[in-house]
């Protein structure tokens, strides 16, 4: 049973050990990394018969062969990738192949591309889907940006959970949509094909609109530029190769070529049930919207209960294709804060063993996207696909670079002459999808420049000077920080600190922290700061001073320490800041090689609503002194606990016991034995760390 509400909707927290139990196979890694690349041809399609609707029929017969051209770019970027996966089988994404082989400033751009990408997809696919509900219940139209921002909160949701729990969440709808898309669309070809290519509708879709334009290659050009969105997503796996558990490779090319294998299944089947029936794309922005796969199910089957569940599968897999970016987004994320071109909480898995804080960027800039575009798909296509292909074209130049390094190593080497023609092969495979990528993000660029795909082409060089700016960042502190970090400890002025303790009233804090600081060193001096609770109040200074030498000076004198001294600072505008930083900035000049601590007297509450009952400037102060305080203070708070907490509470909620733990040799067969008990040892009893100590 949930203790927390964090708990009930995120789960108790998992431990390191429990990774392996979390790791993905094929059936669970099509969903999870696959949604993005089966759940674009639903809207692959259409943004291409969107362009081509302006020729009317003349466009729709150019769907073929177009379809065609993205299927055999489809079959490249699979051999291309599936060369990826075994040559970097723990993360062979865009970043890593583009980062160790052409260099930082392209694995910057392939990062900052695929960054994109994930944005975009997330945006895209949650509102194409929410159009495929409001072509089945027009009445949800005007509501179309609020259910984008629901499910984009679910799926957010889901995935903070965990990877493992999404991709088997996402199980169910995605089979279901293969399956009952697989069906509906060889029960049209087969109509199709009995009628001579000319099928009777079940309900006829729209006529037709007469041709505002003739085709051309222009116009060619521009709607496989749009289709071309339908590949997005397939180098997911190839970037999250480290969440399949072992043997890795194995499973993610299982999980490549299944989802290689339905992507163009569907591709094919969607261009030529539409040719064949004479459909067209609509304007998402009209009432009475269908999208393309709602106008195939009412001409294939007709409206029941195959539309209403084919057309709920492609709601639930166009929304859960964001999915694939919520797995990969966090992942590249991850490495790229590894290399300090992130803030470092990136790099840190939260409490479900996921990157908690690239989820939660993800979803916030989603969720700004779909705001600012209203949530309509055709508004968000024309940004899509750049950055996917920029990260395929410089991914492929990269795995070319590889095996040409491999070329040239090996080539003096009598033994590998065996294995020279497999080189060529593979290095002909790259680099011929290199060159059909980057044609393609050409074509891309040329085509949707003006209708927006200039935001792209603006963003990516942006996210590249903000990622350089965060290593600067890194730098700098590193040069501070390691700076001289090599001299061996300076024990020769071990001077006492000169202390200061900021005090309210006499009471049992009070005391608390002067016998601490007394502790530490015979300089203490006590301030308090009068006034601050304004001019009308009373002041506790006359009954601090006179309690003062009697419960202090006497019983130090008497035990033979020196007495601590009392002085009473005026602070005119209520605050104790400004006040006790001129008194530091004194004792700094008096004594400029002296350390200087300030012991904070805090009250510690545990109650939430205890918060509402105290000024919290002693955590304010605590701030503005490790900010401001200078490079030679030390700040020290001494607690006082209002209510009585057990440590255990918090140990138990924060390391609870999994209902089984798996033995080390499962979860890390490669690691050392030696290491992996150090690692117990590390997180086991108090009384085995110090035993391993000492």
């Amino acid at each position: 049973m949930a203790n927390s509400p964090i708990e009930f909707f995120l789960g108790r927290p998992l431990g390191n050990r429990e990774a392996g139990g979390r790791r993905l196979g094929v059936a669970a890694g099509v969903p999870a990394m696959g949604l993005d690349a089966i759940g674009s041809a639903s809207y692959g399609p259409e943004a291409a018969l969107t362009i081509l609707a302006a020729s009317g029929a003349a466009g729709l017969g150019a769907m073929g062969p177009i379809t065609w051209v993205i299927i055999a770019l489809l079959a490249i970027l699979f051999l291309s990738y599936w060369q990826t996966i075994e040559a970097y089988p723990n993360n062979g994404g865009s970043y890593i192949v583009a980062k160790t082989n052409l260099g930082a400033n392209v694995g910057l751009l392939a990062a900052s591309a695929l960054m994109v990408d994930y944005l975009l997809n997330v945006a895209v696919g949650i509102s194409a889907g929410v159009g495929a509900l409001t072509s089945a219940i027009p009445v949800l139209h005007p509501y179309t940006l609020w259910l984008c921002l629901v499910i984009l909160a679910v799926i957010t949701l889901l995935n903070l959970r965990g990877t493992r729990e999404a991709g088997l969440a996402w199980a169910l709808p995605t089979y279901g949509f293969v399956l009952g898309f697989a069906a509906i669309l060889v029960v049209g070809v087969c109509k199709s094909l009995a009628s001579g290519g000319h099928p009777q509708p079940v309900i006829a879709p729209p006529h037709l609109a007469p041709p505002a334009e003739a085709v051309s290659i222009w116009l060619v050009l521009r709607a496989f530029s749009s289709g071309c969105t339908a590949m997005t997503g397939v180098e997911a796996v190839s970037n999250g190769v480290g969440a399949f558990r072992e043997p890795r490779v194995r499973h993610a090319h299982g999980t490549l070529a299944a989802i290689v294998l339905i992507l163009g299944a569907l591709l094919f089947g969607i261009a030529y049930v539409a040719k064949a029936y004479g459909i067209m794309a609509m304007d998402q922005t009209k009432d009475g919207y269908q999208s393309v796969l709602s106008q195939i199910v009412d001409a294939v089957w007709g409206r029941g209960w195959l539309y209403d569940v084919a057309i709920g599968s492609v709601l639930a897999v166009l929304c859960l294709s964001a999915n694939t970016s919520f797995v990969g987004f966090p992942r590249l994320c991850h490495l790229v804060a590894e290399d300090g071109y992130l803030p470092r909480p990136f790099a840190v898995p939260g409490r479900r063993l996921v990157y908690s804080v690239g989820v939660l960027f993800l979803a916030a800039g989603a969720a700004g996207l779909l705001i600012a575009f209203d949530g309509i798909t055709d508004r968000l296509i024309p940004l899509f696909a750049v950055g996917a292909f920029l990260a395929f074209t410089l991914s492929q130049a990269g795995m070319a670079m590889h095996w040409w390094r491999a070329r040239r190593e090996r080539a003096p080497q009598s033994s590998a002459a065996t294995r020279m023609p497999v080189l060529r092969a593979k290095l002909a495979i790259n680099g011929i999808g290199a060159v059909a990528t980057g044609t393609a993000l050409v074509i891309i660029l040329l085509a949707k420049f003006i209708e927006g795909a200039w935001i792209t082409v603006l963003i990516i060089p942006l996210a590249i000077l903000l990622l350089k700016s965060v290593h600067r960042y890194y730098e700098d502190l590193d040069r501070q920080i390691l700076h001289g970090s090599d001299r061996p400890l300076d024990l020769r002025q071990r001077e006492a600190p000169i202390v200061f303790v900021p005090l309210k009233r006499w009471d049992r804090l009070a005391r608390k922290a002067v016998e601490y600081a007394m502790r530490i060193s015979p300089d203490v001096t006590a301030l308090h700061f009068t006034a601050l609770e304004g001019p009308e109040a009373d002041d506790p200074e006359l009954a601090l001073q006179k309690n003062w030498h009697r419960l202090v000076e006497l019983p130090a004198v008497r035990s033979g320490f020196a007495p601590p001294r009392l002085h009473c600072v005026p602070a005119e505008f209520r605050t104790l800041s400004a006040p006790l930083l001129r008194v530091l900035a004194r004792a700094r000049d008096q004594s400029p090689h002296r350390p200087i601590a300030v012991i904070v007297p805090e009250l510690v509450e545990g109650r939430w609503w205890g918060y509402l009952m105290h000024t919290h400037r002693e955590r304010r102060l605590r701030a503005r002194l490790l900010r401001y305080g200078g490079r030679n203070i030390a700040v020290t708070s001494i607690p006082w606990q209002l209510a009585d907490e057990e440590a255990t509470d918090v140990i138990r909620a924060e390391e609870p016991t999994a209902p089984s733990q798996p033995r080390d040799d499962e979860v890390e067969p490669d690691r050392p034995a030696a290491r992996r008990k150090t690692d117990r040892l590390a997180g086991g009893d108090p009384a085995s760390i110090g035993h391993t100590v000492s």
